[in-house]
């Protein structure tokens, strides 16, 4: 399917240079807008490139490419090209135009988007009842340190990762696509879950059965789970658990860094957390593909804490929930 998608974007994008290409580049006198083929045309050239590129890369990583593209023009426009227009006599051309607008908001959408507050949409129920499918989360990205964008390298440290956060980061298998999970465990700590039930560094995790959470899956199917109220740190939140299912299922764990620092069996699964790591888990705990199946999470890969619900079209009674 993503193979597929992309050469959906391969095309969109071949459009785009075809209908500027033979646009013939020239707007009427005394017009303030380009032809509409031209304007269609860098539309779509614009939506194919960012689609081909986002197959390889992370969303921070494309957009700085088109912040670097769009940049480099303008810089070049402001020190040279507009000059030479000037004194030529001659009009400035689509692509530079189009490129000196998009700078500045492509500039600011980075920066907010690297630096302070990211959205991020939840596709799927692994931390409910916390967060519902359809949820419209900000994640506050300085939470963890101010970080160089891409690289993901703590440049400034601000503060540190607590157990029991609700993380959004890059899935490890591939980084390209974003999770959202909760840290069970911190560099060093020794995670346990058996039979159900967490257990860290030895002292398991506090639970108190809560009541009974369905919820409809996909609109196909009524999931019935026992609810738990679970307090891991100084947080304190509600699990699920379906008491015919599996703690885990082994089949479906993964080959993954650091591998032999765990240890599983029928009823569960001990690891102990690497340095620079953490471990993750759904809330949802028989419903989420987490830590249990592809390990541990490198702290480059954080992306940031996730604070607050700001928008669900299904259920808007959900809009300023805060994220626990």
């Amino acid at each position: 399917m993503g193979g597929n998608l992309f050469w959906v974007f391969v095309v969109v994008a071949v459009i785009g240079l075809m209908l500027i290409v033979f646009s013939g580049g020239k707007r009427e006198a005394a017009a303030k807008d380009w032809p509409a083929s031209i304007q269609w045309g860098y539309l779509a050239l614009v939506v194919g490139g960012f689609g081909m590129l986002s197959s390889a890369m992370s969303f921070t990583a494309v957009m700085l490419v088109f912040v670097l593209i769009t940049g480099a023009v303008w810089a070049l426009d402001k020190l040279l090209l507009a000059k030479k227009r000037q004194a030529e006599n001659r009009e400035v051309g689509h692509f530079v135009d189009y490129a000196r607008g998009f700078f500045p908001v492509i500039f600011v959408v980075f920066v907010l988007r690297s630096f302070l507050v990211e959205p991020f949409q939840i596709p799927s129920s692994s931390m409910r009842p916390g967060l519902v499918v359809g949820d419209f989360i900000l994640v506050n990205k300085f939470s963890y340190g101010i970080r160089v964008p891409v690289l993901n390298t703590v440049l400034i440290p601000v503060n540190k990762v607590e157990r029991g956060d609700v993380v959004v980061f890059n899935f490890p298998p591939q980084p390209s696509i974003n999770y959202i999970k909760r840290v069970i465990g911190l560099p060093g700590d020794t995670v346990e879950y058996r039979n159900k039930r967490l257990i860290v560094n030895g002292q398991p995790v506090p639970d108190q059965q809560d009541g009974n959470y369905e919820y409809l899956e996909q609109g196909l199917a009524m999931i019935r789970n026992e609810q738990y109220q679970e307090k891991l740190g100084a947080k304190s939140f509600k699990v699920l658990n379906i008491p015919e299912a599996p703690t885990l299922s082994l089949s479906q764990v993964m080959d993954f860094p650091f591998r032999e620092r765990c240890v599983y069996d029928d009823n569960g699964f001990t690891c102990r957390v690497p340095e620079g790591h953490y471990f993750m888990m759904g809330d949802n705990r028989d419903n989420s593909l987490d830590g249990r199946y592809w390990g541990f999470v490198a702290d480059k890969l954080l992306v940031g804490k996730a604070f607050l619900v700001w928008m669900n079209f299904s259920d808007l009674s959900r809009i300023g929930h805060s994220i626990r």
